[in-house]
């Protein structure tokens, strides 16, 4: 383990849909060949999240085959109550191998009294193994997915052979005001590669290219008011 509150899990569906949020307002939608940083950050929290900590995700192996399928949609019209026909295409049987870790959220001082590594961690690897504390999706409600604990590495892939492919510039993830050390909401992008079937995510302030979306505050957190903490018995 590289770091010492290293997760590891594998989480599977029928479907996936990863696509770039500029495409969700409507229309068609067609997925990225690949999970993006956020959508695997975002499983991770419906498993177990605290505002305390922030979920950093290391790597994702491919265990299945790339493959997609298209489907006859009916989605609601933007601004309108009717439905319109849309083709949506979807990675089907997929299957994946997560590795990540957590770090302190520095931008919650006022939450510093929850910061115990080995609580968080523990809760973390149990809810792992319950399959979450909410429901799992791969990118989009419709695409249900199931997580269980897993070695990392462990089984083959159809890609271990296959020393390098580029994936081309790709959505990376969002930075919110209540994770970085600015007031804004900021969109990633990077060139992905993946080695063997797996893929080693670049830290969010290692991404070359981002672009600040709009400004915000932070939502504060007053014991009393809308936080509390349990005392030790």
């Amino acid at each position: 383990m590289k770091y010492p509150n290293e997760v590891c899990f594998a989480v599977e569906g029928r479907y996936a849909l990863f696509s770039d949020p500029v495409t969700r307002a409507g229309g068609e939608k067609c997925t990225l060949q690949i999970p993006t940083y956020q959508a695997l950050k975002g499983i991770l929290e419906s498993v177990y999240w605290k505002p305390t900590l922030i979920w950093v995700i290391d790597a994702v192996r491919v265990c299945n085959v790339i493959q997609t399928q298209s489907k006859g949609i009916r989605p609601m019209k933007y601004n309108r109550s009717e439905n319109e026909l849309a083709i949506y295409t979807y990675l089907k049987d997929v299957r994946y191998q997560v590795r990540a870790h957590f770090i302190w959220n520095e931008q919650r001082p006022d939450l510093a009294r929850d910061r115990n590594e080995d609580k968080h961690f523990q809760i973390a690897t149990r809810m792992i193994e319950r399959g979450g504390r909410r429901d799992i999706f791969l990118g989009t409600r419709e695409c249900q997915a199931y997580v269980s604990p897993c070695v990392f590495g462990e089984g083959e892939s159809p890609y271990d052979a296959v020393p390098e492919l580029g994936f081309g510039l790709m959505y990376h993830g969002i930075s919110y005001p209540d994770e970085t050390d600015t007031h804004e909401m900021i969109v990633r992008f990077w060139n992905p590669v993946m080695r063997k079937g797996v893929i080693e995510f670049c830290p969010p302030q290692a991404c070359p290219h981002s672009r600040t979306l709009w400004e915000g505050a932070v939502k504060p957190f007053v014991i009393g008011e809308n936080y509390r903490i349990e005392e030790d018995a």
